[in-house]
């Protein structure tokens, strides 16, 4: 689903050269790629928005709102919150604050599926990091592994000797979307409501429409959920979860310096956009480089 990575700066150094407009270093190229992802992702949230509010076509391949969901899908994660009894709110799921990603290299042993992740990697496994995994350079599809606290699985055997190398990045938490309270038990999980300041207080003001734990609702400010009604118990303390949209991991074409620049795919890491954006993202590279 991921564009990769090597093939876009391919593609945009051999339009340059046609064009006679000049050459593009791969540092250069990353901080170009990270910032035209940035903006394609978040033409995303506006497109959806004017999409809602026009009919669509009730038809396969042709619904936008679909179309776009998809894109989106990609960064769409849930998390858990935790609760301060000291500030009455919920913290947003915790980013990590460790390296900005880990890399761990195995050599494939026959039989063996699962590898064991330490230091850094098995950090970022904990905290939900996004994972990259190669089989002797060559990147496996998400399907062909899962990644489990200290666990890598790959789903077939690799032959004896090879190189596997796993690399994860960080979630950036990025927008807000659903949150969803679970008070356990036979209970099923519910949505809470999203309510302003000024509405808070005149929803407490009655016991008819005080918020309870049947019914709760939320303010969101600072990057924190207060929830009513509030804890101690019988408030609500524990049991909210949240659905969120993260950033996009920034791109990275990673080289070996020498007479000319040697791409390394272990160390790399893949457009995260959606496999239909390949021609918009080298078009906005190129006009932001050379107005090609």
């Amino acid at each position: 689903m991921a564009i990769n990575v090597n093939t876009v700066y391919q593609t945009v150094l051999l339009i340059l050269n046609k064009e006679q407009r000049g050459y593009m270093t791969p540092l250069e190229f990353n901080k170009i790629g990270t910032q035209t992802q940035l903006e394609i992702f978040e033409t995303y949230f506006d497109s959806l928005n004017q999409q809602l509010r026009v009919p669509q076509a009730d038809t396969d391949y042709a619904d936008r709102v679909v179309n776009l969901d998809e894109k989106l899908s990609i960064f769409k994660t849930t998390g858990d919150c935790t609760y301060s009894s000291t500030t009455v709110d919920f913290s947003l799921p915790a980013q990590y604050s460790g390296t900005s990603s880990a890399t761990q290299q195995f050599t494939a042993v026959n039989p063996g599926l699962t590898y064991t992740l330490t230091g850094d990697a098995l950090a970022l496994s904990n905290a939900g990091g996004v994972p990259e995994v190669f089989l002797n350079g060559i990147e496996l599809a998400s399907t062909a592994f899962t990644v489990s606290g200290a666990n890598l699985t790959l789903t077939t055997q690799p032959t004896a000797g090879q190189i596997i190398v796993i690399n994860l990045y960080p979630k950036q938490f990025y927008r807000l979307g659903n949150v969803i309270y679970s008070a356990g038990g036979s209970v099923l999980p519910q949505e809470i409501q999203r309510v302003g300041r000024s509405e808070i207080y005149h929803l407490n003001s009655s016991n008819l429409t005080k918020p309870s734990t049947t019914y709760p609702v939320y303010v969101y400010e600072n990057n924190k959920l207060i929830v009513y009604p509030l804890g101690p118990a019988p408030g609500i303390t524990s049991g909210v979860s949240v659905d969120y949209v993260r950033k996009p991991i920034p791109p990275i074409w990673a080289f070996q310096s020498g007479a000319q620049y040697t791409f390394q795919a272990t160390e790399s890491c893949n457009f995260e956009l959606h496999s239909a954006e390949q021609t918009e993202l080298i078009l906005k590279i190129l006009k932001e480089k050379r107005g090609v």
